[in-house]
């Protein structure tokens, strides 16, 4: 009994106001009466009325029960039938619109108890089953980037930005990626390149989320426009890209997913020696763990699925993709030239100042008056250097029998007892 009273609270009216007494303030009211204290020192020490006092001194320590207040009149309950009936026939019309016409009809409340209203009593929205799409063997691939952080134990306490590409095939689920230091253009085409060459074909079309390096405008009408480089890469292939609908993350859930996968299970709790390392313990867990296992949704292994998939892709052609990109580039003091953010070699026989370089998807060449003269591969990220030891003359070394013998160093003092003698030899003259 005293349990369920001390959870309860007890109202008192007091002037028209209302004070609200707990089970222990009562208990206290009555200890200090017991103490000899009067009725107008208990309320001021409890902080209460004196009415307050003595009504629960005479009641004592069973506290008072209420019924519920009546019901407050509602200033929006004569327009309710109405507000249903509109909503009814059309649940779309706003709270605004709603308001409007019951100003005219006489209605003094404010906005937020009408909203409050219309959100209780507005039908719900029919939302729809979303929909499985399953692709067809060899009909689409899905390409996404995503971003990670970490610090390399060649570089302790520098945070890296990283860049996982990922190209997941509809059908099989096949997984391939490569983590990056960018998100360039030349890094898009490479690993694209590289994925098809990992799958043995190319899918009929590739699906992007509106990348920058895939999309590069949408008109009024809804015509997409794609990067020219990236739809000449996948025209050599045989594929063709197509953007995912914007807002609806649901049409490319099967590059998206995975990246939750792959942060869980292969990047947390993992240290990584530099970029290459990464991406050799990355390649290492998507042929043993990623591609072998059953996956949820086909309930399939990964790696055999592929296997059935395969011969469904595109054959590659004949001949290598060979886009080239020629621009003109002024050589360092150093003997350097800057293409991409990178610094590239190029021989101390260098004459000309300004050389012509070509950027190859996965090269660089270097052109001196129409001649080949320096070959680099691309440099994933920025600021950073490639030397070719053949771009550096070694200087030539003496051999120790054309030393003069008997020539060493000698200390100080002796040149300094040479320059006084001199000196005097010229002074005596």
């Amino acid at each position: 009994m005293l349990k369920a009273a001390a959870r309860s609270t007890v109202a008192s009216s007091n002037g028209g106001g209302e004070q609200v007494v707990t089970l222990g303030e009562i208990v206290l009211i009555h200890d200090l009466k017991r103490q000899g204290l009067s009725v107008s020192a208990i309320a001021r020490k409890v902080g209460l009325d004196r009415k307050t006092v003595r009504r629960h001194l005479e009641r004592g320590l069973e506290p008072a029960v209420y019924g519920p207040r009546p019901p407050r009149p509602r200033l929006l309950a004569p327009y309710e039938a109405y507000l249903r009936e509109r909503i009814g026939t059309w649940p779309e019309l706003t709270g605004k619109r709603l308001l409007r016409e019951l100003r005219e009809l006489g209605y003094s409340g404010c906005y937020s108890v009408l909203t409050d209203f219309l959100r209780a009593a507005r039908p719900p929205k029919a939302r729809p089953f979303e929909r499985r799409f399953e692709t067809a063997p060899g009909r689409q691939g899905q390409v996404d980037f995503a971003q990670f952080k970490t610090a390399f134990a060649d570089e302790p306490g520098v945070e890296r930005v990283l860049w996982l590409f990922t190209m997941v095939l509809g059908h099989s689920r096949w997984l391939w990626g490569r983590f990056c230091a960018t998100q360039d253009l030349q890094t898009v085409l490479r690993c694209h390149i590289d994925a098809f060459a990992a799958m043995g074909g190319a899918p009929s079309e590739l699906l992007y989320d509106r990348m920058r390096t895939a999309v590069v405008g949408e008109s009024a009408e809804g015509v997409v426009t794609y990067n020219p480089s990236l739809v000449g890469l996948l025209s050599h292939y045989g594929a063709v890209p197509r953007a995912c609908r914007p807002y609806r993350a649901q049409t490319k859930g099967k590059v998206e997913r995975p990246y939750r996968y792959v942060r869980e299970d292969f990047f947390l709790a993992r240290s990584f020696r530099d970029l290459d390392d990464l991406n050799a313990q990355f390649e290492a867990w998507r042929t043993t763990v990623a591609n072998a296992r059953i996956h949820a949704t086909t309930r399939r292994i990964v790696a055999e699925h592929f296997v059935e998939e395969r011969p469904t892709l595109i054959a590659h052609p004949a001949y290598p993709y060979s886009a080239v990109l020629t621009v003109e580039r002024r050589v360092s003091r150093e003997g350097m030239v800057s293409v991409g953010g990178n610094l590239y070699s190029v021989p101390d026989t260098t004459r000309k100042r300004v050389l012509d370089v070509q950027s190859h998807p996965k090269e660089i060449r270097i052109f001196e008056d129409g001649t080949l003269i320096a070959v680099h591969p691309v440099l994933d990220g920025k600021n950073r250097r490639r030397i070719d030891p053949t771009h550096r003359k070694v200087l030539p070394t003496v051999p120790a029998e054309m030393v003069a013998p008997g020539i060493g160093r000698r200390p100080l003092s002796f040149y300094d007892a040479v320059a006084r003698r001199m000196a005097g030899e010229r002074a005596a003259s």
